[in-house]
């Protein structure tokens, strides 16, 4: 528990958050509901496992397989600048994307510019800037979103909606008036593409409707069932008796309830649209069955997180591993790419699953 008058700026917050990673591991919830998704396995695949193309494309550039590092760690010092520095690096081993965590830290602390400042260790991947979109009701504007897209030379800007972590936190900034709007003005001045995020609760099939409206096509639908921000914020609460953060620790919409809405909805619309499926997601498994539900790339970032306090090379493993994981999920659908799982359930789903 936080001392009520010694609440911590933003970068001390963000350090609290990985220490409450430390010493709760039922911040990690293992509910997005994965394990109940059944696929039809092929005995006779007919493919060359060696042959399958696992590549895709995201923000205009190529990677090696649908994933990318989610947002994490959005801090200043050198806990988090090493961590940033060992994510970037193993994104660009891999050929993978990665986002990095909120940045408005930067526009508190000039010194913590430096930890974003990571494309000249991953020069051929997607990056994706962060800005939390209740922020832009708070006094960041268009400038400082384009300074957070700068700083990472970035290929996209995640706006992250988080109302339960904002409601939940100590010092959060609750006003989500009018914030539609804002997103929808801003969308237009951005040299790049905005992409909405949840955070751990799930977007609705309202909240991409709002987001198609505003001019996003580009949506992380982030559902429950991995990391609990509101579990974390609990362990920063200010008076022992308050409990909200475990009251709604698992409030939300699953990762697949959430896809199950947002695709439809990006299939119908005008033009290319990207659905990314985070929350929860914890192997090559879990990101087919995303994928075969219609998303276009998955984002996992639990997982990366004690292998990047280790060493870049860890990262890498564990990256390789998920790799190998997805390419075998491939090999035993019978799939011989990427565009082979998307959205095709009536094929490759089991039982009640299949619809």
């Amino acid at each position: 528990m936080i001392p009520p008058d010694r609440r911590p700026p933003v970068a001390q917050r963000k350090i609290d958050h990985l220490q409450a990673f430390d010493k709760d591991p039922l911040i990690e919830r293992h509910g997005p509901g994965f394990d109940q998704i059944r696929l039809t396995h092929r005995a006779l695949p007919n493919l060359d496992p060696d042959a399958i193309d696992t590549g895709t494309s995201f923000l205009g550039r190529d990677i090696s397989f649908p994933l990318i590092i989610s947002s994490m760690t959005g801090g200043d010092g050198a806990v988090v600048r090493r961590i940033n520095r060992r994510l970037a690096r193993a994104a660009e081993a891999t050929g993978i994307a990665m986002a990095v965590g909120s940045q408005r830290v930067m526009f508190c602390s000039g010194a913590a510019r430096d930890s974003f400042d990571l494309r000249p260790l991953a020069p051929g991947v997607p990056l994706v800037a962060n800005i939390g979109a209740v922020q832009l009701n708070t006094g960041l504007d268009a400038g400082a979103c384009r300074a957070a897209i700068d700083v990472l030379a970035a290929d996209g800007l995640y706006l992250h909606l988080n109302p339960l972590q904002e409601a939940v936190q100590p010092e959060g900034d609750r006003n989500f008036a009018g914030l539609a709007d804002a997103i929808a003005q801003l969308v237009r001045q951005m040299p790049v593409p905005v992409l909405l995020k949840e955070v751990g609760a799930g977007l609705s099939g309202a909240d991409i409707r709002c987001g198609l409206k505003a001019g996003v096509r580009h949506f992380d639908v982030a559902g429950r069932g991995g990391t609990s921000w509101s579990r974390i914020e609990y362990h920063r609460r200010t008076d022992d008796a308050d409990d909200l953060g475990l009251v709604f620790q698992d409030w939300g919409l699953t990762t697949i309830e959430a896809l199950r809405e947002a695709a439809p909805l990006l299939r119908a619309a005008t033009g290319p649209t990207t659905l990314v499926a985070s929350g929860g997601i914890r192997n090559g498994i879990d990101m087919a069955k995303a994928m075969i539900l219609g998303a276009d790339l998955c984002g996992m970032a639990a997982p990366f997180l004690a292998a990047a306090r280790d060493s870049t090379a860890a990262v890498t493993a564990r990256i390789r591993r998920t790799k190998r994981e997805f390419k075998t999920a491939l090999f035993l659908l019978g799939c011989a790419n990427c565009a082979s799982l998307k959205g095709n359930e009536s094929l490759l789903l089991r039982g009640e699953h299949h619809r």
